[in-house]
């Protein structure tokens, strides 16, 4: 399955460090990662599918390929700014999100508004939001909801 994760473009190395745990359990799993494609939790969580071989797509802000982290198997330009953050959730069955600002917010509601389910790591207090422990537990929430 596709699995979007939203986080901050910005994050601490223990943030980062969940991320990458994260991807490469997606991974692992045989599951797609979608983001936004640019750094901090982003390239995170696309450096840990990678180092398990997983595939990453990366719907980038920008109309420019070559922005895409390192680690984005399939980057997707797209020019919509901060409008791009519906076609994140869109592009996945389930959401995980891992810490945030208002970004990562607007993603939440957004996965919300879609019905996608959404489980959350140190992110967020939003109703509708499985607060989730760490990734293995965000990979079993997502994997129980969606058939």
């Amino acid at each position: 399955m596709r699995v979007s994760v939203i986080g901050g473009s910005t994050a601490s190395a223990e943030i980062e460090a969940i991320a990458e745990r994260l991807g490469r359990l997606l991974a692992d799993r045989g599951h797609t990662v979608v983001c936004g494609g640019l750094g901090g939790v982003m390239t995170a969580v696309c450096r840990g599918a990678a180092s398990s071989n997983g595939r990453t797509i990366g719907i980038l802000p920008t109309d420019r390929l070559a922005d895409a982290n390192e680690y984005v198997t399939v980057p997707i330009a797209t020019g919509l700014g901060h409008a791009r953050n519906a076609l994140v959730v869109m592009n996945g069955e389930a959401v995980i999100a891992v810490d945030g600002g208002p970004g990562t917010l607007s993603e939440i509601g957004l996965a919300l508004a879609f019905a996608r389910p959404v489980a959350g790591l140190d992110t967020h207090d939003v109703t509708g939001v499985v607060a989730v422990e760490d990734p293995e537990a965000a990979v079993a929430y997502v994997e129980g909801t969606v058939e």
